[in-house]
């Protein structure tokens, strides 16, 4: 995609601190983070969300999370754990796959608010979800 910008960030187009890279992923810096260390996984192949990222590179994503990540997180950065985030359509305001890691630290609060009011009863919801 010529106007995406995590393309332009793996084409090398675009300035950007890289902290892990292979032939299927980027992972870099959020420029507006959470917490210290909050990290972008990013596949170098362009897909727009979740919906149309292949499986193995879905895969992969995870498995650079966990095998190399969090673990990189954990010794330089002593985070106590991890929150992932991963938007599509409402809420992505850049439309390339990317999933967001979050280190959590004592204190932090980071804090997902929601609107209360909004929500319906779940066994209202349950109903609806149930496949009948």
């Amino acid at each position: 995609m010529n106007d995406c910008i995590f393309c332009k960030i793996i084409n090398g187009e675009l300035p950007t601190k890289t902290v892990y890279e292979d032939e299927t992923v980027q992972v870099i810096m959020n420029i507006s983070p959470f917490t210290n260390g909050h990290l972008l996984i990013i596949p170098k192949q362009h897909c727009e969300n979740i919906l149309d990222i292949r499986e193995d590179v879905l895969a992969h994503c995870m498995k650079v999370l966990r095998e190399d990540i969090y673990p990189l997180l954990k010794e330089k950065l002593d985070c106590k754990g991890f929150t992932i985030c991963e938007n599509n359509f409402l809420g992505q305001d850049i439309k390339h796959f990317h999933i967001h890691v979050i280190p959590r630290y004592k204190n932090d609060n980071v804090e997902f608010n929601h609107n209360e009011s909004l929500l319906l009863d779940i066994d209202e919801v349950f109903k609806k979800l149930q496949n009948k």
